[in-house]
């Protein structure tokens, strides 16, 4: 039996009051090998850091993603204390990367959706230098923290290196963060950047707005019509495979949005071993941070026209082919090395 009528039907319209979320699936299954013994310290690095450093317009959701019982009970800790932490997801099996993430995002409805890896340090400002990337270039799908001077080459990037050039707006510009490419390649513990990689770097110039071309998504804010493309079934991998590749950087290249990063470094990748540089640079207190009013948030739900997209796969193919006409082009446009 049912009396009265419920309430929720009677106001069903939803009100948002925030416009960022940011999502953090974790995956730390135990302490004891190798690979996780410093997850816990590492996750508290991450967590820490994001929360001194978002304004509040923002929610967090974490996804416990197949997590040891130390770790879930530390997120279930800071879900309980942290107003900002208003979800907590569990599942006991690791869905994998991409599945955890879509579970939440479909779920939310924030016009701006930053995508976290566990292992990232937030650092001041991030989130004030990402967001106005997005309202200098209304056309932005993607914006990362963190530049990457070798993000050009991608292919999943082909629109805005098709934009940038069709648009006489790509400029190979000074490095402002050396430190900063140099710390993420040994928190992978690979070489990725030769000299000329961490001095100069591809830029989206259009006057006074500037940024860099190219991102990686270890952590990355997102437009969320830029998923609008995205493969409707769950991915069958859980890192491996190419699952990021195509329900993250694809959908957002094909719907014609910029990906693009902040010309600055706003955030490090730890990599799975505490250092002593991390506690140093931790931010150590609760940041304030200028919002955007609501009602002034104007962000574009259609990408650019194709076009540009087949035109920079064409750019990036003949560059591949034939180097020195890619060392020509970025030479005309500011590099000063012999090879890039």
């Amino acid at each position: 039996m049912r009396v009265g009528v419920s309430a929720a039907k009677q106001d069903s319209k939803l009100e948002l009051n925030t416009y960022h979320r940011v999502i953090i699936p974790v995956y730390i299954p135990n302490l004891k090998e190798e690979y996780f013994e410093d997850g816990l310290e590492i996750l508290k690095f991450c967590i820490d850091s994001l929360l001194k450093t978002i304004h509040s317009k923002t929610r967090v959701t974490i996804i416990n993603n197949g997590c040891c019982d130390i770790v879930v009970a530390y997120l279930y800790d800071k879900y309980q204390k942290e107003d900002t932490i208003d979800q907590l997801f569990h599942s006991d099996i690791n869905l994998g990367k991409v599945n955890a993430i879509y579970g939440a995002l479909k779920s939310n409805l924030e016009p701006l959706i930053t995508i976290t890896d566990a292992d990232v340090m937030f650092l001041p400002q991030w989130q004030n230098a990402v967001e106005h990337i997005f309202e200098q270039f209304p056309k932005a799908g993607m914006v990362s923290p963190v530049p990457s001077s070798i993000a050009f080459e991608n292919e999943m990037g082909s629109s805005t290196i098709g934009y940038a050039i069709l648009k006489g707006a790509l400029s190979i510009e000074k490095t402002i963060n050396r430190k900063g490419l140099e710390r993420f390649q040994e928190s992978i513990g690979r070489t990725l950047y030769e000299e000329p990689h961490l001095e100069e770097i591809p830029v989206l110039r259009m006057g006074e707005k500037a940024a860099a071309i190219g991102c990686g998504h270890f952590v990355v804010t997102m437009k969320r019509s830029s998923f609008d493309n995205a493969p409707v079934r769950p991915s069958a991998h859980k890192i491996v495979g190419g699952s990021e590749r195509r329900y993250i950087d694809k959908p957002n290249n094909d719907g014609g949005f910029l990906r693009l990063a902040t010309l600055d470094n706003y955030a490090y990748h730890l990599g799975n071993k505490v250092e002593e540089w991390m506690v140093a640079e931790k931010p150590k207190s609760k940041q304030t941070i200028k919002t955007r009013p609501l009602e002034k948030l104007h962000f574009e739900e259609k990408g650019l026209s194709k076009r540009f997209r087949i035109f920079g796969l064409i750019v990036l193919k003949l560059f591949k082919k034939n180097p020195s006409l890619k060392m020509w082009y970025f030479k005309k446009k500011g590099l000063t090395y012999d090879k890039y």
